[in-house]
């Protein structure tokens, strides 16, 4: 092996490999050594093109020089995230601005108080720029997306690295490593990039239906303003009825102290079970260009998952999709009592989000395109037809009572049926209670008694008379 004489720790007994020495030496802007650019052009079946070859270790300095700990570079997320969501206009949030904010939540508040059973969360509110949004809920995000993020990054080196020239793979020795976190840190910018094209979309920290940031309430102004451009209302409505929905999420999700990890509990679940078409990412690595990261991207933003799903990966979709319209039912049914008396503009605001929420916006498709999941209540007027019909059956304690344990959520089944919800329950409390009865009894030694009195029955007798084929002794038959 030819010897580098800029490294003098190449010699005859620590050798080393000559790709691993360049890209050390191209990471630490020491240069290409003795590496002739042609030749390793020709074996990565690239162009003599030294320019070229300058392009395409800029692109990928980035990626491989950056350390990761999994699978997944999340510094890279974070880092694409923020850049994106400052692209065009993240001005900080100004004081006006804040104390607009600060008091719609307030307000919004004091108009929840009558229309639910569930106390207020005393939270301050927060008034965040795109950039803050990023900061307060990319570690939920990590949550959420780890598990199919891990998948795809391994796949994805895993297919790069079948797609190399034979003659480059002999080459690569100890930079193989630095090969492999390629794919984890291609989806982890393209991950942030998501990440921070929703940072212009959303309007608040709860918005897609799910507590990203615990315990925090709070809107986005910028988004708030852009919500509201083109339906010729009051900005003041507008950023009050955001106000109330985004209440109405931070009271449920905090006086529910269950509800967050349930709801990311059912998340991760689905997450998991996502199968990675291999045979689909091979297609997809075939026709890409190792020195073209931005085509990488682009593929993966296509989507690499077969819709088919395992039974356990759609019991837990329809225990997500269930979840995620009642909570979102819960909110709209809410947030349309609180302000039907004082924001003349409310039912024209509340069609406009359930639209919203329906269809979902560019950044949450390029999302989903990414990681195969949509975080959106399909059937969010069916959960608030629900809570309406049991609000006029229960009150609203009694509705609200149905938030006090994860078991006594409506089902799919309820949502078909909304109006057989509590008969359906009250047959349901009935036969537990009977069971409870039964099993009391039989602790109780009570199945025993009933056992010996059955069979005395049957025989017609009687601890007091004797048998049917006893006699008198005092009989002269005897």
């Amino acid at each position: 092996m030819t010897s580098n004489p800029n490294n003098p720790s190449n010699d005859d007994e620590n050798p080393q490999d000559p790709l691993a020495e360049m890209l050390q030496n191209l990471m630490g802007g020491q240069g290409m050594g003795n590496i002739d650019p042609a030749e390793l052009a020709k074996a990565a079946g690239l162009p003599n093109d030294p320019q070229l070859l300058q392009q395409m270790f800029a692109q990928v300095q980035a990626m491989m020089s950056s350390s990761s700990d999994g699978p997944v570079n999340w510094q890279l997320a974070h880092e694409n995230a923020r850049r994106v969501a400052a692209t065009g206009s993240d001005p900080s949030v100004s004081a006006h601005q804040a104390k607009e904010i600060d008091e719609a939540l307030r307000l919004a508040e004091l108009w929840l108080d009558p229309v639910t059973d569930l106390s207020a969360t005393g939270l301050i509110g927060r008034a965040w720029s795109r950039a803050e949004w990023v900061e307060a809920t990319l570690g939920t995000w990590k949550r959420l997306t780890e598990p199919v993020a891990n998948s795809i990054a391994n796949a994805l080196s895993n297919a790069l690295t079948q797609q190399m020239p034979e003659e480059m793979k002999s080459m690569m020795g100890g930079a193989s490593s630095m090969l492999q976190n390629m794919g984890g840190a291609i989806f982890g910018m393209q991950l942030g990039q998501a990440i921070g094209a929703l940072s212009a979309e959303v309007v608040s920290s709860t918005d897609i239906g799910v507590p990203l940031a615990d315990l925090e309430m709070a809107l986005l102004p910028a988004n708030v303003t852009k919500f509201g451009e083109g339906l010729s209302l009051p900005e003041n409505d507008v950023r009050l009825f955001l106000a109330v929905r985004e209440a109405a999420h931070a009271r449920l999700f905090v006086q529910v102290p269950w509800l967050r990890g349930h709801l990311l509990g059912a998340i991760e679940a689905y997450a998991r079970g996502i199968h990675i078409d291999m045979s689909r990412i091979e297609d997809v690595a075939r026709d890409l260009d190792p020195s073209n990261p931005e085509g990488i991207q682009e593929a993966l933003s296509q989507g690499v998952f077969t819709p088919e799903r395992t039974p356990v990966q759609t019991a837990a979709l329809e225990k997500l999709e269930t979840a995620l319209a009642l909570v979102e039912g819960w909110v709209d049914e809410l947030t349309a009592e609180a302000t039907a008396n004082v924001l003349p503009s409310a039912t024209a605001l509340r069609e406009t989000v359930r639209r919203r929420r329906a269809t979902g916006g560019p950044a949450e498709h390029a999302f989903s395109s990414l990681v195969g999941l949509e975080l959106r209540p399909r059937r969010l007027r069916e959960a608030a037809t629900l809570w309406a019909t049991l609000k006029e059956e229960r009150g609203i304690a009694g509705r609200d009572a149905i938030w006090h344990h994860p078991d006594l959520l409506p089902t799919g089944d309820d949502l078909d049926d909304p109006k057989g919800f509590s008969e359906r329950r009250r047959l349901a409390e009935a036969s537990d209670s009977e069971v409870d009865d039964a099993l009391q009894k039989l602790l109780n030694g009570g199945y025993d008694t009933d056992g010996q009195e059955a069979q005395d029955s049957q025989s017609g007798t009687t601890e007091d008379e004797p048998e049917s084929g006893d006699t008198d002794p005092q009989s002269p038959n005897k």
